[in-house]
């Protein structure tokens, strides 16, 4: 409970950052435009979101049949987890890695690119395909991708707005038009609030990820198999990155799509892949005595 109520404090920072924008740009009605937006964006999230994202990545769902190895381990897990069966997809992807999407454990899905699928072996699938679950557990995929969405929004419209505070001054019904003070400060809100917007994020991303870590252990059964199948991923997607990843996305995956790509790796939704590596062999000491 303390965990969701936090969670949610963040997400209404997002959404008055948000509406600090929309006054920014457009005053009162600007606000209310822009509270109105919020609303409807935030709807589209939580009932399409993992459409949107499988979509997007061209993911295939796989039958039984098509799969039955990656069917096995995700049934097993599911069960150690009292867990519905998720959907399971692949994408067709070099880049070693996986994530899942979904509202609720009811309507969950698991991705998993076919470069994840060649590199692991069957214990190192099963520690990501647990941290994955412990995700879809805990409704972690909802809380990120609103979250997301919202920081997307954010920036979108900060963009935009500098553009129009450049060229047009400002917008709506605000008393400060034509104020040189009033449209510099606006102009460094219009830089500051998205950086915000995405320090914001990042609390609620890296927390859920060290969380996730500790619960996948848990259901995998050795915290050991995920600290080995983060140490290839990491070396994998260096040497294969993923073409095409739209940045609003990379706090799904169980690695970040973007590291050594740009500079978005500063402002990384993931945790150090050492720490959590670190995290995972001290918990392995703890139980087996090493």
């Amino acid at each position: 409970m303390k965990n969701q109520i936090r969670t949610f404090f963040f997400l209404a920072i997002l959404t008055v950052l948000f509406i600090i924008i929309g006054d920014i740009i457009g005053g009162r009605n600007g606000m209310i435009i822009a509270f109105m937006f919020a609303v409807f964006m935030n709807f589209i999230a939580y009932w399409f979101s993992d459409k949107i994202v499988l979509a997007m990545y061209r993911a295939r769902q796989v039958s039984e049949a098509e799969a039955p190895e990656l069917y096995r381990i995700v049934r097993t897990l599911c069960q150690r987890a009292n867990l519905p069966m998720p959907r399971i997809y692949i994408i067709p992807s070099a880049t070693p890695n996986a994530f899942a999407t979904g509202r609720s454990p009811k309507n969950a899905a698991v991705a998993v690119t076919e470069g994840i699928l060649k590199l692991l072996n069957e214990e190192e699938l099963m520690g990501v395909l647990g941290h994955e679950l412990a995700h879809v557990k805990h409704y972690d995929i909802l809380i990120q991708t609103v979250a997301a969405t919202i920081v997307g929004a954010i920036t979108l419209l900060a963009r935009w707005g500098q553009w129009a505070l450049i060229f047009g001054g400002f917008g709506g019904d605000r008393d400060d038009e034509g104020n040189p003070i009033a449209m510099i400060a606006a102009i460094v809100m219009l830089i500051v609030i998205p950086i915000a917007a995405v320090l914001i994020q990042l609390a609620i991303s890296r927390a859920r990820e060290y969380y996730a870590d500790e619960e996948g252990a848990k259901i995998c059964g050795n915290p050991l198999y995920l600290a080995n199948a983060l140490r290839k991923l990491a070396y994998g997607v260096e040497r294969i990155p993923m073409e095409e990843v739209n940045p609003g996305t990379a706090h799904m995956f169980i690695v970040n799509p973007l590291k050594g790509k740009n500079l978005m790796n500063l402002f990384s939704t993931h945790p150090p892949i050492e720490e959590r590596i670190k995290r995972l062999e001290e918990m392995a000491g703890k139980i087996y005595g090493e």
